[in-house]
């Protein structure tokens, strides 16, 4: 039954749009001008597949790097800017979706009052710093700027619980820095080197335009630099922060009291919204030991300048050119971006961060059609087939762990396109006043709206990111896969123009089959087919796949993208995974289609290169080098190249569609291959 109903949805998938392409038409084929035959493919495939496009196409100045993801931005950018212009035209009733996009745009595209104001919107929070005697003043302060949007001390959120995933939580992480994490407060290579130096740099420039002279500026800068190392010391490294176990400690309030007791924990829940609990989840026990003795040992003085800091850093993308033009200095030693933005594109990130899914309403009635969602959904189901087929056929695993693989498999949930039930924003305050003040009272409305779930059911059919989103992702505690309508767009071409043997690549095996097999990397197989955190293999089985998985981490961390920086095979495992894992399932599928086995040529390709290139297109992709910098030393994933060429290398069927043999520089010996799923 479940054989024939494979071949089923093979057969629906050829009756749509992807499976009716005019594969014969006479404009040029967009894979084959990307190419840069100057590079064999056995060389470099990714350089092969992408070079002719990046040699043409140089990163614009205002961005840190450039590729297929942002070229499918612009074209959302353009859609959203005329809904949002659109909104801003109408008089709309209050509180109505179109009302509080018109306004926020309105408010974020005024420069004129945004610079008359400058750091005038931010006085309350400023005197209210200023008033701070105590410890427990500065905690009041802390717990008001969390609902805010500026996370300092450390990183609170509400979220399903492990180990019982019908519940919400509150969880306390490690946070409270001002860099992106603890390597560039330690790592001694060049370019982090140059990151801390600025911002350094950029906490003076803070404190002298709130009134201090340089000498004063450096000093505090110092010493909220040297608190924030301190911080970062007992923070854990990326790669100790994907261990779900170790980073999984459910403790009473009561010892949570014991382990901070510098903090009133009643008194901080209270202030928050969350009130009393009875139990909590900590994962970085021994952050919060720390952040105790810096709250006990550090002067308070220290720690107001730490406040107003970190204050004027997450207001700044929202107030006037100067605070945002000293803040952009500092950032772009992390991006290489040389200028900023168009301020229109940074309005619309904001308001995608304040109400995208509100905006997604506008987006989809315009831009994604039923039609298109079914087609997704109907390819989400072939490549479930094909990891099923793949599952059944692995000799490595007992039939007791395959067993319940596919059960976990069976019970993976799809949302596709967008949401079938809208978030209410209706609540959400907006208004023509300072945007700042608009973007802080979205800040509140979220940190309410998340505070709101303890106690109640979890609600499945919740969406984490927006419609217009170009990117997925897999939610362990629901065991499901969400896939955007943005993540399907192809820039300037419709689905009608795309041949099988592309979308395969493209969207099954970098989009479908990749967020899937997540459900069964190095994170995802310790969660079970209810998404709770509950080890369901036998021992031999996970032993197995350990020393599977451990060959592509030494394969990974093999690979220097810049400078001496390696690539972080072990932090970096589970998406190497699920591209590995996506581009078998999307193999599997693919040949599966009439064009596949009919073998004709598109743009003197065959289907399987087409199915190569069309995976390595999902990456084409390239960066600047402050960026990449920064991309290995806090992304789990791998740089754009490496996901390229690394998975390709463990497919034997790579091999067959470009002729690489032993000695070429792609080729990797059978003994090297990875092979989990």
């Amino acid at each position: 039954m479940i054989r024939n109903y494979c071949l089923l949805m093979t057969t629906l998938l050829l009756m749509t749009a992807c499976g009716s392409v005019d594969q014969k038409a006479s404009a040029p084929d967009f894979l084959t001008q990307n190419l840069d035959t100057t590079v064999s493919p056995a060389t470099d495939f990714f350089s092969y597949a992408n070079g002719g496009w990046i040699k043409a196409t140089p990163i614009p100045p205002e961005e840190s790097a450039w590729g297929i993801g942002q070229l499918v931005q612009q074209d959302i950018y353009v859609r959203l800017r005329k809904i949002s212009e659109d909104a801003a035209a109408v008089k709309a009733p209050r509180g109505s979706v179109t009302q509080q996009i018109g306004d926020l745009w309105y408010s974020g595209m005024d420069s004129t009052d945004i610079d008359r104001q400058g750091l005038q919107p931010l006085q309350k929070d400023l005197q209210d710093i200023e008033a701070v005697r105590t410890t427990t003043d500065l905690l009041h302060i802390a717990a008001a700027f969390h609902k805010k949007g500026a996370e300092v001390l450390f990183s609170e959120g509400i979220g399903q619980d492990d180990k019982n995933s019908d519940e919400m939580a509150l969880q306390l992480e490690q946070g409270g820095l001002g860099m992106p994490n603890r390597d560039y407060y330690f790592n001694t290579a060049e370019k982090p080197t140059q990151v801390r130096n600025a911002y350094k740099y950029y906490l003076s420039r803070v404190f002298q335009q709130l009134g201090s002279d340089s000498d004063d500026a450096q000093k505090r800068a110092e010493a909220v630099f040297g608190l924030e190392t301190r911080l970062a010391k007992a923070s854990r490294k990326l790669e100790d922060l994907r261990d779900p176990i170790k980073n999984y400690n459910k403790i009473t309030r009561v010892y949570l009291q014991k382990l901070s007791p510098a903090i009133d924990w009643n008194e901080w829940l209270k202030n928050t919204g969350v009130g009393p609990v009875d139990s909590l989840i900590i994962r970085q026990p021994e952050f919060y030991t720390a952040l105790d003795k810096e709250l006990t040992k550090t002067p308070i003085t220290d720690w107001k300048s730490y406040l107003r800091a970190h204050l004027v850093m997450a207001s700044a993308p929202f107030l006037d050119q100067k605070t945002f033009a000293d803040y952009f200095e500092y950032r772009k030693t992390l991006t290489g971006a040389s200028t900023p933005r168009p301020r229109w594109k940074r309005v619309l990130d904001a308001e995608e961060n304040a109400m995208g899914e509100a905006l997604g309403q506008l987006f989809v009635k315009e831009y994604f059609s039923e039609k298109a969602k079914r087609r997704y959904s109907d390819l989400v189901e072939a490549i479930r087939c094909a990891y099923k087929q793949r599952i059944e056929k692995l000799s490595w695993m007992s039939d007791s762990t395959k067993q319940k693989a596919l059960n976990k498999l069976s019970h993976i949930t799809k949302k596709v396109g967008y949401p079938d039930k809208w978030k209410d924003f209706s609540s959400l305050n907006i208004d023509r006043g300072p945007f700042v003040l608009n973007m802080q009272r979205a800040s509140e409305w979220w940190h309410d709206y998340m505070i709101h779930k303890l106690g109640k059911p979890v609600d499945r059919t919740e969406w984490d990111m927006s419609p217009q989103t170009y990117n997925a992702y897999y939610n362990s505690s629901n065991n499901e896969i969400v896939l955007p309508a943005g993540i399907f767009i192809v820039p300037g071409r419709s689905d009608s123009t795309l041949d099988d043997a592309f979308v395969y690549g493209y969207a099954a095996a970098s989009t479908i089959g990749h967020e899937i097999t997540h459900g069964f990397d190095d994170q995802g197989r310790q969660f079970d087919s209810k998404g709770n955190l509950h080890n369901w293999w036998q021992p031999s089985d996970e032993a197995q796949f350990k020393a599977r998985a451990s060959l592509i981490v030494k394969q990974f961390s093999e690979f220097v993208p810049v400078d001496t920086l390696h690539v972080n095979g072990d932090a970096t495992q589970g998406e190497n995974i699920a591209d590995l894992g996506g581009l078998l399932l999307g193999l599997d599928a693919f040949k599966l289609t009439d064009t596949y086995k009919k073998g004709v040529k598109v743009g003197e390709l065959t289907p399987l290169q087409r199915y190569f290139l069309g995976y390595a297109y999902a990456w084409m992709y390239q960066e600047r080098k402050e960026i990449l910098v920064t991309h290995l030393l806090t992304d789990v994933h791998a740089p754009a190249r490496e996901r390229v060429n690394g998975p390709v290398v463990n497919i034997p069927e790579f091999y067959e569609a470009f002729g690489v043999r032993t000695g070429d520089k792609m080729y990797r010996p059978d003994s090297l291959r990875v092979s989990i799923w």
